[in-house]
């Protein structure tokens, strides 16, 4: 059973609780999962800017606890339930917030190649889809290229540990196909993409009749 978590949080609240980049909304959302110190993450977040404030939803595969520093009312604190069996549709309307990015080769000062190049972000249409495509290939479905429409968010700072980082955010929307059932609901479970501890990766669905 896969669980589904939202927070909703205005402005002043945020800035109460003094949180400033994604790397401090990562460590607020382990708070939503006490007595796990130490061990790997396996939930996936994603952040959303509303005119009202902030929308946090939270997918793990455990029921997430809601931490102290959120209201326990509904308005501000909702967790379901979602059945393997929501992913057995044909279509969905879907939203990804993700990190897209290529490997470059990097030369030493000698001329050789570095084992491990430099991670650049992708940025044109072309370079997009076929990020996308591969991804669905991967996670058993297709795309509708007509469909499909890509924001770029723009760059995201970050500090951890007071060192600084960044992120590129782009937006895909559109219609996807499912072809494997199996795999569309481990990728769900598991995310898309590089830099799911910052709140990229997880898809938002909607089924399509």
């Amino acid at each position: 059973m896969t669980h589904l978590a939202q927070i909703n949080l205005d402005f002043a609240t945020v800035a109460h609780l003094q949180i400033r980049d994604a790397y401090d909304w990562h460590q607020r959302v382990w708070q939503c999962f006490p007595g796990r110190d130490g061990k790997q993450r396996d939930f996936l977040t994603r952040l959303d800017t509303r005119p009202e404030g902030f929308r946090l939803l939270i997918v793990s595969p455990i029921n997430p606890v809601r931490p102290d520093w959120c209201p326990q009312d509904s308005e501000h604190w909702k967790v379901r339930p979602i059945p393997d069996d929501y992913f057995k549709r044909r279509c969905y309307a879907f939203q990804l917030c993700a990190n897209p990015t290529k490997k470059i080769a990097v030369q030493n000062a000698d001329g050789s190649r570095k084992k491990n190049g430099r991670r650049v972000p992708l940025s044109n249409r072309v370079e997009l889809l076929s990020w996308i495509t591969r991804k669905g290939k991967q996670g058993g479905f297709t795309v509708d290229d007509e469909t499909l429409h890509t924001f770029s968010h723009g760059r995201e700072y970050f500090s951890k540990n007071g060192i600084r980082g960044l992120h590129s955010a782009v937006e895909f929307e559109g219609v996807l196909t499912v072809i494997d059932s199996k795999r569309f609901c481990e990728v769900f479970k598991r995310g898309i993409g590089p830099a799911k501890a910052f709140g990229f990766g997880l898809l938002v669905i909607a089924p399509i009749a």
